[in-house]
């Protein structure tokens, strides 16, 4: 694994591991804190001790990971745990999702944001039901990379035919959900001994790729959504507009304006793209045209802002632009409508029928919706659509109408993630109900559109 100077900054990859219940996933993610030292000898001590009252004579790496007591006495994962962790060479934010089928939804949320994620499979199994309903999601969300992590190989005696087998049957599925063979990559490993987790194993000489920790270090990044939210189109949702009255407020929201006494910018994270003084933008939904005059942060003026940068833009033309609006660029923009054709992963444990009237987050504007028809659910383990379903339970993925009280600008899901995505609230409790995706982000995926 190759140093870098660490007085250079360090980019971050967002990632995420999925798989079926007992793949191991806990202790994948607890060997690669222990072989990066990012846990604290203390905790390494109470782990060693847990172990040898568990009996065992290692220890067990998943305890680092396995914080809530219900995992701890289950042996397994029932919630999205983030980890921080780090390398010389980038910094890294893991989300370990579950792998219980009644837990899906959690892996909905912990994939979301990923760049990558690492799906596993215990190599005695190979590719089960829940290997395939993963894949379908990871599919579903578009995360752009993925990683088939073959774990427990040393209770195949790292059996290389069959490992091969399993690899074969993998990419078959993974062709068929639609990912590029150049995105996927499959690591024969063994979380338990470490076996190609931080270091190369002797005991695979048949296998000439990277260990899972050198392909998480080399894989291109690119902010909040990925490299594809760096090539997207220009979205900034606005989150807040700075207008202050006088010089002393400017200087509080900005400390590098002086005494700039008429001064109105809209601040917000950029979903997508990049923005540029003098680049032609459009305010949504109104429609109105302007230029960008100025792009700021606390630092001062930027040259240049990329997807997931917190910016202040200043436009030429003093127009209404309140929090909900969305600044884009003028020659590319969204759709803005009040009809939309969306996939949901249902995530409540009441089930979904038409005519329910929800709340709908889209950016930072929140409006009410109604549901219309149910078109179709999808089968993730056959990856096709059903008929048209009366309801959608709990960790249904369906497809369905929307109807919206406020027009809303939207890109579909497959093209922009990070604008294409929305969440359905439940108005009484503000409690999530669904994670929504603009548009059949399977749509081109052969047998699963409909």
């Amino acid at each position: 694994m190759a140093g870098t100077d660490s007085a250079q900054p360090r980019d971050l990859l967002r990632f995420a591991t999925a798989g079926s219940v007992d793949d191991g996933k806990s202790t994948l993610v607890g060997r690669l804190l222990y072989d990066t030292k990012s846990v604290l000898a203390d905790q390494i001590e109470a782990v060693e001790r847990a172990s040898i009252d568990k009996g065992l004579t290692t220890p067990d790496l998943s305890l680092l990971v396995d914080g809530l007591r219900a995992e701890r006495e289950q042996g397994i994962t029932i919630d999205v745990a983030y980890r921080y962790f780090g390398t010389p060479t980038r910094e890294f934010v893991l989300a370990d999702t579950p792998g219980h089928v009644q837990y899906t939804r959690n892996t909905v949320t912990g994939a979301s944001t990923a760049e990558l994620a690492v799906l596993l499979v215990d190599a005695r199994n190979g590719v089960v039901p829940q290997t395939r309903r993963h894949a379908a999601v990871l599919s579903l969300l578009r995360v752009p990379r993925l990683v088939l992590a073959i774990n427990k190989i040393d209770l195949i005696d790292y059996d290389e035919a069959k490992i091969a087998d399993i690899e074969r049957e993998f990419t078959e599925l993974t062709r068929s959900l639609g990912f590029d063979d150049a995105a996927v990559r499959v690591i024969p490993l063994s979380a338990l001994v470490g076996d190609n987790v931080a270091t190369r194993s002797g005991r695979t000489p048949w296998y000439t790729g990277p260990t899972l920790l050198e392909h998480l270090e080399d894989v291109p990044v690119g902010g909040v959504g990925g490299s594809a939210a760096a090539d997207a189109p220009f979205r900034l949702p606005v989150q807040y507009v700075i207008r202050p009255r006088n010089g002393a407020e400017a200087r509080s929201a900005d400390a590098s304006l002086g005494d700039l006494h008429d001064y109105r910018g809209y601040a917000g994270q950029v979903a997508s793209g990049t923005v540029r003084p003098g680049d032609e933008v459009v305010v949504l939904p109104e429609g109105h045209r302007t230029t960008v005059s100025e792009v700021r942060t606390a630092d001062g003026p930027l040259a240049v802002a990329g997807a997931g940068l917190s910016v202040t833009v200043l436009l030429a033309d003093d127009i209404d632009a309140p929090r909900g609006a969305m600044i884009a660029a003028a020659g590319d923009p969204p759709e803005v409508t009040t009809e939309l054709d969306a996939t949901l992963c249902w995530l409540a444990e009441k089930p979904l029928t038409p005519g329910a009237r929800l709340l709908l987050k889209h950016g930072t504007r929140t409006t009410p919706v109604i549901v219309g028809a149910l078109a179709a659910r999808l089968d993730t383990e056959a990856v096709t659509y059903t008929d048209a379903p009366d309801r959608l339970e709990i960790n249904d993925i369906g497809r369905v109408s929307l109807r919206v009280a406020d027009p809303l600008p939207v890109d579909a899901y497959a093209r922009v993630r990070t604008t294409g995505g929305f969440l359905l609230i439940d108005p009484p409790t503000g409690n999530t109900l669904a994670a929504g995706l603009v548009g059949d982000p399977l749509a081109a995926v052969p047998g699963a559109g409909g």
